[in-house]
């Protein structure tokens, strides 16, 4: 995946949930949209090396975008829309492991019974597969990943409708998409949402597939190389 144009400068703080500060290389500051919901532990320390894309949407409040931030364990791409655009790549490059010959990749595919959407709905030799994408961007240990990094009901939302497409006789997919390029192995952060570990547990030994990938990035451009361990 390409990656816009990208502007480097130094994270002074993240705030408000959607707003960063940067300076620049210049010594000037501005205010950047975070396009990141989650806590964002561990990659959004001040001072740390951080770069920013810029929109020419004149709409815009903010023009500038927090993309990047380097952490002592590699960058972090912190903006989790990317990570759909990253696995729509993989699924197309036959880079998932348990799905070979896609006829069709839906993006944004209604859940059959319930309100809400899975990020993609995979066809593949007639037979449907509901994929659910999660960023991953925490790091709780050594090369060791996290999800998710604040308590999730929409996450665990995910898991229940993934089970309910097993229970009709359809397969399902759960990918953990390590934009964190440190990252070797994921595991549920039972610490920060027991709740979501639990049943991620559960619906695993249901029949809910469950993956997750590495990234890397030169900063020009981002992509999925590798598979990673997962520890239920």
């Amino acid at each position: 995946m390409k990656l816009p144009e990208l502007f480097e400068g130094v994270l002074l703080r993240r705030y408000k949930r959607f707003l960063a500060d940067i300076e620049l290389p210049d010594g000037s500051r501005i205010t950047a949209h975070c396009p990141n919901t989650g806590a964002m532990t561990g990659c959004a320390e001040p001072g740390s090396p951080a770069w920013i894309s810029v929109s020419d949407n004149l709409k815009r409040k903010y023009p500038h975008t927090l993309e990047i931030v380097q952490t002592p364990q590699g960058f972090v791409s912190v903006n989790t829309g990317r990570a759909n655009h990253l696995v729509a790549e993989a699924l197309d490059n036959g880079r998932v492991a348990t799905i070979d010959a896609p006829t069709l990749i839906k993006a944004e595919a209604k859940i059959p019974e319930g309100d809400g959407r899975f990020d993609f709905l995979v066809i593949e030799e007639g037979a449907h597969v509901s994929v659910e994408v999660k960023s991953t961007t925490l790091m709780v240990g050594d090369q060791l990943g996290a999800f998710p990094d604040a308590v999730s009901s929409r996450a665990l939302k995910h898991l229940d409708a993934l089970a309910r497409r097993v229970v009709a006789g359809e397969r399902a997919l759960l990918i953990f998409c390590a934009q964190h390029c440190g990252i070797e192995q994921v595991r549920p952060a039972e610490e920060i949402d027991p709740a979501y570990a639990e049943r991620l547990l559960e619906v695993a030994q249901l029949g809910v597939e469950v993956q997750a990938y590495g990234c890397s990035t030169d900063l020009h451009h981002m992509s999925i190389d590798r598979q990673l361990t997962v520890q239920l």
